[in-house]
């Protein structure tokens, strides 16, 4: 687990390049998009219980008031560094191949997961980084092929963007193509909250 903890640092230093590829899309980014509209508290996922069991660390129970990330070209970068780090980084596995189990999330320190995997590392990564745990939060959705899948979202001062394991670039929420299901709340990553479809649909619709 160390040595691929190592091999994550060295890849994240050296990113400069990357860096410069991103300059234009950081620039792009800095349109406004829309923020998600959550609804009330809803089931945790089972996926995110077992992990806490054995992530304490990944799991803080206690309250904080909502923040959003200042989004600017700087700080842009930095998310997507990170975010195509870790996809270049992961070998993309089911859980069933890895685990031997239908579900398991997991941080994938053995260079392997799937998509619950690379949201998690990619959160990790950023809290370390300084950005606020409020801001990254884990988000269940239904892709086009009305399969779940897991993604990250970043709530911003800009709105809300998504970090995905299936693209390298950074998209609005509005722009995957996704039906939003539940996420973390800002306050609490313990607790989750439903996503409003209906607003939402509302939203996309005004923002086309």
């Amino acid at each position: 687990m160390r040595r691929f903890i190592g091999t994550i640092i060295a890849s994240m230093i050296s990113v400069a390049a990357f860096s410069m590829m991103t300059a234009p899309q950081a620039g792009a980014a800095m349109m406004q998009t829309s923020a998600t509209q959550v609804g009330p508290q809803t089931s945790v996922p089972y996926g995110w219980v077992d992990f806490c069991q054995r992530y304490h660390n990944q799991c803080p129970d206690n309250m904080l008031p909502a923040r959003d990330i200042a989004l600017n070209a700087r700080s842009f970068a930095e998310i997507s560094d990170v975010n195509h780090m870790v996809n270049q980084a992961i070998q993309p596995t089911t859980d069933e191949d890895h685990w031997h189990k239908i579900d398991q999330w997991d941080l994938p320190m053995d260079g392997r997961g799937d998509c619950e995997d690379y949201a998690l590392l990619k959160r990790k990564l950023l809290i370390e980084r300084g950005f606020p745990r409020q801001a990254l939060l884990i988000t269940v959705v239904r892709d086009e092929h009305n399969e779940g899948h897991a993604i990250l979202t970043m709530v911003t001062d800009h709105g809300d963007f998504v970090l995905d394991n299936l693209r390298d670039s950074i998209k609005p929420w509005s722009q995957t193509g996704y039906r939003f299901i539940k996420r973390q709340s800002q306050q609490n990553p313990n607790i989750w909250v439903r996503i409003d479809g209906a607003a939402n649909v509302a939203v996309v619709a005004s923002n086309n």
